[in-house]
């Protein structure tokens, strides 16, 4: 019965699924040795030898220095097989029996493991790259949509997926281009061209913010801005204004300095407005009604560097701002109105030279 005990005990020390090695202690000479070492140390084959003369990389010393405090032993070893390597977790136990003191040695493959977490952590890094890339891409695409519609209206969008048309009857619209464009584009470099209307409209929407106003878009040479949506200004008039007055104000010292002279007519009118986005696919701000058909009439009367207002804008400016009456004109669409320009204002140092014709 002892004879078929030791050989179910050796049986079933071969068929686990894990390295076995039992070895002497201290001389750590390897008595047994399972067929599982072999696979990583087949220098064991011959059943002779020390522990760390068989595993290499085995720390004898903090061996030692563990068994003999009562604690385990536990290591990384790597074995080299052919080409290739096998990474191994080591524990070892010291065991005594009545013929003297044993160290039990375990060795797992840890190679697997190893290569999924190295998976897991390159998938993890992809990942995180990917997901760095879509943030930079919402955020470059926030942008992009900051820049056609106004804030509240794209966080509408963006919460609700659509937006609600806004009717404004309290808000003033500036319509502004440029006298001579096209001959402009034709006699310069168009490259030229572009890169300086690009400057110029650049500097036109800091102005706009700084008073407090909001472009709405550009069509060409075209650039329309408001002011009191889609939120309500009581000041809204005066700061369309001030934008008018700046944006001349900017283009005569810009001028002095630079060899192509940009010379623009301002139409300014108040609402009422509606504001929408318009499209599914491609997004676009809008406003549409009298306010900015009004504004564009205007502007399409002034001359060059011309501030023109409808006698609406005048009564909501005339109390802080220079004004100069240009007499009654018709106006398409509107028919005869009387018309105003823009000189300067009380709190700004802008002064326009009123023009030497009037309209008839």
């Amino acid at each position: 019965m002892e004879m078929k005990l030791d050989a179910f005990n050796k049986l079933l020390m071969e068929t686990v699924g894990v390295g076995l090695l039992i070895a002497t202690y201290p001389g750590l000479e390897v008595i047994f040795r399972n067929h599982r070492v072999l696979e990583w140390y087949p220098s064991f084959d011959d059943d002779t030898g020390t522990l760390s003369e068989r595993l290499v990389g085995l720390d004898e010393v903090a061996l030692r220095s563990a068994l003999d405090g009562g604690e385990s032993y536990q290591a990384a070893l790597e074995a080299k097989v052919r080409r290739r390597v096998h990474t191994l977790s080591l524990a070892a136990t010291q065991t005594s029996f009545s013929d003297g003191a044993w160290i039990i040695v375990e060795l797992h493959n840890e190679t697997k493991v190893r290569q999924l977490e190295s998976m897991i952590a390159s998938y993890s890094k992809i990942v995180e790259q990917q997901n760095r890339s879509l943030k930079k891409e919402k955020e470059r695409a926030e942008k992009l949509l900051l820049n056609i519609m106004p804030e509240s209206v794209y966080k509408e969008l963006k919460t609700f997926g659509v937006t609600t048309p806004q009717r404004f009857d309290e808000a003033s619209i500036l319509m502004l281009d440029f006298v001579g464009f096209t001959t402009l584009s034709v006699e310069h470099d168009p490259s030229t061209i572009i890169t300086e209307l690009n400057d110029i409209f650049t500097s036109f929407d800091r102005i706009a913010e700084q008073q407090g106003c909001e472009r709405i878009k550009t069509m060409g040479d075209a650039y329309v801005a408001v002011s009191g949506l889609p939120e309500p200004a009581n000041d809204h008039a005066q700061s369309i204004a001030r934008l008018a007055l700046m944006c001349v104000r900017y283009l005569k010292r810009r001028n002095s300095t630079h060899k192509i002279q940009w010379n623009c007519r301002i139409g300014l009118a108040p609402g009422p407005v509606v504001g929408s986005v318009i499209g599914i696919q491609k997004y676009v701000y809008d406003i549409f009604g009298p306010g900015i058909n009004l504004a564009a009439r205007l502007e399409a009367l002034a001359g060059p560097m011309d501030i023109l207002l409808s006698e609406e804008m005048y009564e909501r400016l005339r109390a802080h701002f220079h004004i100069e009456d240009k007499g009654e004109a018709e106006v398409r669409g509107f028919g005869p109105k009387r018309i105003y320009h823009l000189l300067g204002a009380d709190d700004l140092s802008v002064n326009i030279e009123p023009p030497t014709t009037m309209l008839g």
